[in-house]
């Protein structure tokens, strides 16, 4: 494949009138399916999160309950919160690019959405309203106001890499199978088919842009939850 690509450059730089290796026919590599957590490790996750006062616990809470990118969740703004009627816009993420940390909105219609949430965000995100007036008051002359949400605790914005160091040594305290941070997504998901829950809600919770998305994550339930399914037509059918 890297052979072809470039021998196709060639082609378009002239250098070569024709690429030799286009009519080879090559396998196309198999996508590495990603094991989602199940009900019970995402559980015991952030029991173990809040019980160790992790600081990053209010993030996981909304990664793994609402789904929320690794950028969304790190850019998120306290001016796109309203905890009094327990929703959110989501419409910024925060990016390492080109050596730049960049603050900017995000890529599609579908991402930039209003989401409800349940009371247990509202409990885990007053807890992180708490934790930044504390760390503002500690800091005083130091604190950086840059309006997000999750921050370090001079108030400016958290490197990804370092929340995913966070991340996995969470994992390592709750002594459950460890999982990249993109994965709690993918979680998520499963967890909404778990709960019968319609695609077209999950596709707006999870802000696909096509319901073809959803239905691809439906189309790959666990074995036990197909075993259920299975049951539960036999049972219809009398047998």
């Amino acid at each position: 494949m890297t052979l072809r690509a470039a021998l196709s450059n060639a082609v378009r730089e002239e250098t070569l009138t024709r690429n030799v290796a286009a009519n080879v026919k090559m396998s196309v590599p198999r996508k590495r399916k990603i094991k989602p957590w199940s009900v019970e490790e995402a559980r015991a996750f952030l029991e173990s999160a809040r019980t160790n006062e992790d600081p990053m616990y209010p993030a996981y809470v909304l990664v793994l309950v609402l789904g929320l990118r690794l950028g969304e969740t790190l850019g998120l703004r306290w001016e796109d919160v309203d905890l009094d009627q327990a929703e959110m816009t989501i419409g910024w993420q925060l990016q390492r690019v080109g050596g730049k940390l960049l603050h900017r909105q995000t890529k599609t219609d579908a991402s930039d959405a209003t989401l409800p949430f349940p009371e247990n965000v509202t409990t885990a995100l007053r807890a992180r309203q708490r934790a930044r007036d504390t760390a503002r008051e500690a800091a005083g002359d130091d604190w950086q106001d840059t309006g997000l949400v999750f921050t370090t605790a001079s108030g400016r914005p958290i490197e990804p890499s370092n929340f995913r160091r966070s991340f996995a040594n969470a994992c390592a305290k709750a002594s459950v199978r460890r999982v990249h941070v993109h994965a709690t997504r993918k979680t998520c998901a499963s967890l909404l088919v778990a709960l019968d829950v319609h695609p077209r809600v999950a596709m707006q919770i999870l802000r696909h842009s096509q319901i073809a998305v959803t239905m691809n994550i439906y189309s790959e339930v666990s074995s036990e939850e197909t075993r259920k399914a299975l049951k539960r037509l036999g049972q219809h059918l009398g047998f």
